[in-house]
């Protein structure tokens, strides 16, 4: 083999330009991974600089949440003090206390009933009103008594229920949204490549990042407002099935006192 074939043979050597580029890049992807890494994750960060349709939904989202928690803590409230009341109402009712008393009590206009009080004076009114009336059997009376129950009852439940329907569809429908988010922000993140001639992970991760935020923020509003719907509706039918049941035993009193007057 001659010597120049040899030296063709051995391998050649890179270009002076070539090292210094490839240090360069390498400083660059390390320097990018490290802001991020330093930073940790800034949801802050991410959420000011997502494309705008995207930060719309997660507007969206953050008010569908803040009136969901408002919603909660106020339903809470109001079945607590529900249950409450109609724990004291039986234990006064069944401890011996004259109608007459109870009814009494009840239709004083210097406070507000509710829960099985208002059902007790709705029939009691109804029932008495009636009664007053000439010519009236007892049938009538305790069918007149029962639909002031079922009217009281329902007013009372109607509270019991009210903006449970809006918990229901933020907890149906948010991660819906959110995914929209997140497909409209990876969409845009992709064709941001077309004018990219190398495409890495960095270049698509910001993007990405931002556009699963609007996942998170769904299920972040989703998760509390399913599980505030089925304990809160749980907890209301208990109380109508009670209503229910305090109406048929005082339709069962009534009817003993009928007869009695009779």
């Amino acid at each position: 083999m001659s010597p120049t074939m040899l030296l063709q043979s051995l391998p050649q050597a890179l270009p002076e330009d070539a090292p210094v580029e490839t240090v360069e890049l390498a400083n660059g992807a390390s320097q990018a991974a490290a802001a991020h890494g330093d930073g940790g994750l800034n949801i802050l960060q991410l959420i000011l600089h997502a494309s705008l349709p995207v930060q719309l939904v997660m507007a969206l989202l953050l008010l569908a949440s803040l009136a969901s928690w408002i919603i909660i803590l106020r339903k809470k409230r109001v079945l607590d003090r529900a249950e409450k009341e109609a724990d004291r109402f039986e234990e006064t009712f069944w401890s011996g206390t004259e109608l007459s008393k109870l009814y009494a009590d009840a239709s004083s206009r210097n406070r507000q009933i509710e829960g099985l009080e208002a059902i007790f004076e709705g029939g009691m009114r109804e029932f008495n009103r009636i009664r007053q009336r000439r010519g009236v059997d007892a049938r009538m009376q305790l069918e007149g008594a029962q639909r002031g129950m079922r009217a009281a009852a329902s007013r009372e439940l109607d509270g019991l229920e009210r903006n449970l329907e809006f918990l229901a569809n933020v907890g149906s429908i948010s991660p819906y949204v959110g995914l929209f988010g997140t497909v409209w922000g990876i969409m845009i993140s992709f064709q941001g490549l077309a004018n990219v001639k190398e495409a890495t992970i960095a270049t698509v991760a910001p993007g990405i990042s931002e556009a699963l935020v609007a996942t998170a923020m769904g299920l972040f509003a989703a998760i509390p407002a399913v599980w505030a719907y089925n304990r809160f509706a749980t907890r209301a039918e208990r109380m109508a099935v009670r209503y229910e049941t305090f109406s048929e035993e005082f339709s069962s009193i009534l009817q003993r006192q009928t007869h009695v007057d009779d």
